[in-house]
Order: C-alpha cells, then sequence, then structure tokens
C-alpha cells in the first residue's frame, strides 16, 4: 500500500504538479485553498484524485465566511487572498468545503490513522511547533498509532512512545527555508518525508496577475521564493 499524503496546497496548482503519479490513495490534510492563485484547480484535483480529505482554516474561513485566525504576519496576506478566494468559487465549491469533515481516522494493515489539519484537541486552528512539548499531550490517550497533521507547513517525523506524529508540510506554501514543495509518503509500514522543486516562477506569474495590492502580492512570492520570510 503507498500512500500520498499532502497539507496546506493553498491553491498551487503548479506544486500539485510534483506528487508521484503512482499510489493507491491520496490523503489530504486541510488547506486547498487561499493565498495562491488557483483554488478551483486544488479543489477540482482533490475531489477527483483524494481518498481522505480534511478541512483546514482556510478552508473552513472560505466555506463559512470566518477568520482563519492566521498569524500577524500573514493576516493581511490571508485577508486579501480570501476575498479573491471567495469570489471565484463557485457555490459548488464552497459547499465542498462545508462539508469536509475536521477530523477522520482509517486503518490501513492494521496501523491506526488519525487524520486532523492542526492538533486532536483543536483540529482547525492551534499551532504547535515540530519540537513542542505539547505533542506528548496531544497523543495520550489517542486511539490511533500515527498522527497526520498539518497547519504548521513545517515537515514532522517524530515518534513519542508508541505513538508517531507525521507532517508532511507545506505542498504549496512551504515555510521552512526552502522553496520545494514538500508531502510525504507511507509505503510498507514505514513513512517519508519528501520535497520536489517546482516551477515557482510560474505560480508567481499568476499572482502578479491577481487584483492585489502590490505589497500583498509581493509578501506572497517573497514566502513562495524563500520558503517563510527571510530572517
Amino acid at each position: 500500500m503507498r500512500i500520498v499524503i499532502v497539507s496546506d496546497i493553498h491553491a498551487n496548482a503548479e506544486a500539485l504538479q510534483v506528487l508521484p503519479e503512482e499510489y493507491d490513495e491520496l490523503w489530504i490534510l486541510g488547506d486547498l485553498v487561499n493565498y495562491g492563485p488557483s483554488p478551483k484547480e486544488a479543489i477540482e484535483f482533490a475531489r477527483a484524485k483524494a481518498s481522505l480529505i480534511v478541512r483546514g482554516n482556510h478552508d473552513h474561513a472560505i466555506a463559512f465566511d470566518e477568520d482563519p485566525r492566521c498569524s500577524a504576519r500573514f493576516r493581511t496576506m490571508a485577508e486579501a487572498t480570501g476575498r479573491f478566494t471567495s469570489s471565484v468559487l463557485s457555490d459548488e465549491h464552497k459547499q465542498f468545503l462545508r462539508g469536509l469533515p475536521t477530523h477522520t481516522e482509517r486503518e490501513i494493515d492494521g496501523i491506526r490513522f488519525f487524520l486532523c489539519h492542526a492538533l486532536p484537541s483543536n483540529p482547525l486552528y492551534e499551532y504547535c511547533l515540530p519540537d513542542a512539548d505539547r505533542w506528548v499531550e496531544e497523543v495520550h490517550g489517542l486511539a490511533a498509532d500515527a498522527l497526520l497533521t498539518g497547519h504548521t507547513h513545517l515537515p514532522l517525523h517524530r515518534q513519542i512512545g508508541s505513538k508517531l506524529i507525521v507532517n508532511p508540510g507545506s505542498l504549496g506554501q512551504p515555510k521552512h527555508g526552502h522553496p520545494e514543495a514538500c508531502y510525504a509518503v507511507w509505503e510498507d509500514g514505514a513513512v517519508r518525508l519528501m520535497s520536489a522543486p517546482y516551477e515557482v516562477d510560474a505560480t508567481i506569474r499568476k499572482i502578479h496577475g491577481l487584483a492585489l495590492a502590490p505589497e500583498i502580492q509581493e509578501d506572497l512570492c517573497t514566502v513562495l521564493r524563500y520558503g517563510g520570510f527571510p530572517a
């Protein structure tokens, strides 16, 4: 069984092109939309390809016209691109986002997986950095062998007792200091964190074609070019 695990696509159609073509299932850990220029393409890809999808905070924000509760540095970008995203998605697209679960579970070959966007205790919003002690609390009592999560845009592979925690990182807006699209592959009982270059400049050209303030465009493009804001 080969499972491709993806999170935080953020409407980046070019990043989707790095994913393997051969797999048994595709699981998506939320945030199909916002920040990027191609929300319709991201949703249509997910609808056609994914076996499991959970709702992220940006999916929730667009679906229900709510605040995605971003960090201060990204709030203005989220608000501006949220207006764009909402304007180009159909009612059907938004209904699809509304229908996504905030978490789900699956058992494969005797291994129990718990999927959510952020944390089991707060599946939409809570940030938990890779080395945080909070993970011990989150997996304690969790009736699963592996917790799959996204939201931070930071890849994570961490074992706590018998529990495995995996964050594939962000496919469409990585923030770990490199512009490569990130994902994970679960195969034969083991997981590998993966990354691959994609046509960043093509996504940037699309962003420059959006009706956004120049400073918003520049911030979005900086994050894509450098995998976050340079220190």
